[in-house]
């Protein structure tokens, strides 16, 4: 009987130090760090006046362009997309404007405010006092902040993404009221430029053929 209760206990023993083994290795990784806080994305986003950076597009059907990002806070952005693509999309004025240097197409417009992109170029963003955050998260190094508007959630939903030391936004995914998402990845940006008023102008970048 002795015998018996000493080989069963062995079994026991095993079990217990492989089950404690990868409990002591999690206990000795590092604790995961912490989103940046939403003050601190506020404070950022205030302070980029003017920003310049090229971008890659990935498109809801997997088709990829290129181009640079031209931003003017509050409410003037220019995506100017390279060749053969050639598009310019224009916010400015409340107003944003697809234009198509090739089409003798009226541009399309549209209220920036029915945007969420709206959320980038608003004259002061306060994202901790505001309920457009729906979202807040870590993954690895980087913060994940997804944000709607909260009157119209039909306008869709805006995902930033962000890097620490110092902080700096490095893409956005937008996802319509349909469930299309568009990614916009950021290249290196240079901020606190200078950026002739033009660029942001949708009358001097429609076609002369169109204005008539």
């Amino acid at each position: 009987m002795k015998r018996l209760r000493r080989l069963s206990a062995r079994p026991f023993v095993r079990n217990s130090a492989a089950l404690a083994a990868p409990l002591v290795a999690a206990l000795a990784q590092p604790a995961a760090a912490a989103p940046i806080p939403l003050g601190d994305l506020s404070s950022y986003l205030n302070s980029m006046t003017t920003a310049e950076a090229p971008f890659t597009q990935i498109n809801a059907d997997g088709s990829i362009s290129t181009g640079t990002l031209y931003i003017d806070r509050p409410g003037r952005v220019r995506f100017q997309y390279a060749p053969p693509n050639g598009t310019l999309v224009i916010a400015n004025n409340g107003v944003v404007a697809v234009i198509d240097p090739k089409s003798n197409q009226i541009p399309q417009q549209y209220p920036l405010r029915r945007t969420p992109l709206n959320l980038i170029l608003a004259r002061h963003v306060e994202l901790s006092r505001s309920n457009s955050v729906t979202g807040l998260r870590q993954d690895g190094v980087k913060t994940i902040v997804t944000a709607h508007d909260p009157k119209h959630p039909d306008y869709g939903s805006i995902q930033l993404i962000f890097t620490p030391d110092p902080t700096q936004l490095r893409q956005w995914a937008i996802t319509d009221q349909s469930g299309q998402k568009t990614t916009i990845v950021l290249g290196d940006m240079k901020t606190g430029i200078s950026i002739p008023p033009k660029t942001f102008d949708i009358g001097a970048a429609t076609p002369r053929q169109v204005k008539r």
